[in-house]
C-alpha cells in the first residue's frame, strides 16, 4: 500500500524527533518542502472588466448600438434576451438587469463571438469579442 506523500513527510519529521529524543541529539529535521499550491481559479477570479473607448469599437458595434437605442429591429431573434452573467465577470445584479445583442462578425456564417451587453443604467454598455470570456465597459465619452 502506498502512503500519500503528506503522511510520509510528517512521519519522517516525527521519526527524526523521536530519534533525537531517544539519542539525546538535537532535533534537526529538515523543514518540510511546501506542499504544491492548489490553484483554484474561476473565470470570475481571473478576469476583470476592462474598458474600451467608443471610437475603438469595430464598425459593426456602432450599428448594434444604434439598433439598441432605436429599440430594433434586430437581425437575430436572440438579440435583447436576458444575459444571465453566468461567468460572473460583470458586476452582480438581479436577473434581468443585463441584456445581450449580437455584433455581426464579417465573414461568419453564425452569430460569431462578439456581443454588446447592456445594463439597466444609462451608458452601461459592455463589449466582448470573445463570447463572454472578457468584457470591456464602453466609454462613450472618448
Amino acid at each position: 500500500m502506498r502512503i500519500p506523500p503528506r503522511f510520509t513527510l510528517a512521519g519522517g519529521v516525527a521519526a527524526a524527533l523521536v530519534s533525537s529524543l531517544l539519542l539525546g541529539a538535537p532535533a534537526t529535521a529538515a523543514a518540510p518542502a511546501p506542499a504544491p499550491a492548489t490553484v483554484v481559479t474561476s473565470l470570475a477570479a481571473t478576469a476583470a472588466v476592462g474598458d474600451i473607448c467608443y471610437s475603438d469599437l469595430p464598425g459593426e458595434a456602432y450599428t448594434t448600438l444604434r439598433l439598441i437605442d432605436a429599440g430594433g429591429p434586430f437581425p437575430y431573434s436572440q438579440d435583447g434576451s436576458v444575459f444571465q452573467n453566468r461567468e460572473r465577470i460583470l458586476p452582480d445584479h438581479t436577473l434581468g438587469y443585463y441584456h445581450e445583442y449580437t455584433v455581426k462578425t464579417p465573414g461568419s456564417s453564425t452569430r460569431g463571438a462578439r456581443r454588446i451587453v447592456t445594463g439597466d443604467s444609462a451608458q452601461e454598455d459592455y463589449y466582448t469579442s470573445d463570447h463572454y470570456a472578457s468584457f470591456d465597459l464602453i466609454d462613450h465619452g472618448c
